[in-house]
């Protein structure tokens, strides 16, 4: 096998207990950063690769696109870590476009591929996922509802790339008292 077949294979798994674990719907948004940089072992931000880019979006979104899931890709720090997704989905969530086409060098290859793929990509400055996968320490925390819980996969890594996922829950209200709905944890 490859190494670019072993990489999406790792970020589909990755993404399938992600999804799992994190108890996502149809309708629901994920928010991924990826370094492809990292993933090939060169340091966050000076190797962009288009490829390896490639393969890991189109793994990750395969399972999104699959079962409704919307997908919100995080830019690089050129772009101040916008995000690219689907116009339906910014209207979805009321999230205000803004005018950016990501590049490889501004915005990063796996945005690059999103914008290429999506059917109606926009770019938005804000959003608050329900989930997120961060692929090589890019920051995604932003971008999360207030409540992220990390989520520990069986996947650690993607090519080299550090991976860290969460998943997010309401808020707990009340007190000793309350009573919570378990099928919100």
């Amino acid at each position: 096998m490859s190494q670019i077949n072993e990489i999406a294979n790792q970020a589909k798994t990755a993404m399938e207990e992600l999804v799992a674990g994190a108890k996502l719907k149809k309708g629901s948004l994920v928010v991924v950063g990826c370094s492809s940089s990292e993933i090939i072992g060169d340091k966050l931000g000076t190797n962009s690769n288009v490829e390896v880019a490639a393969a890991v979006f189109d793994a990750i979104y395969s399972v999104l696109k699959d079962r409704g899931i919307f997908l919100a890709t995080q830019c690089c720090e050129h772009l101040n870590r916008a995000l690219i997704l689907e116009r339906e989905c910014a209207e979805k969530f009321g999230y205000e476009i803004v005018n950016v086409i990501p590049q490889p060098k501004a915005g990063g290859s796996f945005s690059t591929r999103a914008y290429s793929v999506f059917k109606d990509p926009v770019a938005v400055e804000r959003i608050q996922a329900d989930a997120g996968m961060d692929i090589g320490d890019v920051l995604i925390g932003m971008h999360l509802k207030r409540i992220a819980v990390p989520l520990r996969l069986s996947i650690k890594e993607i090519g080299k790339a550090h991976l860290v996922c969460a998943r997010t829950r309401p808020p707990f209200i009340g007190g000793s008292r309350a009573i919570y709905n378990e099928d919100l944890l």
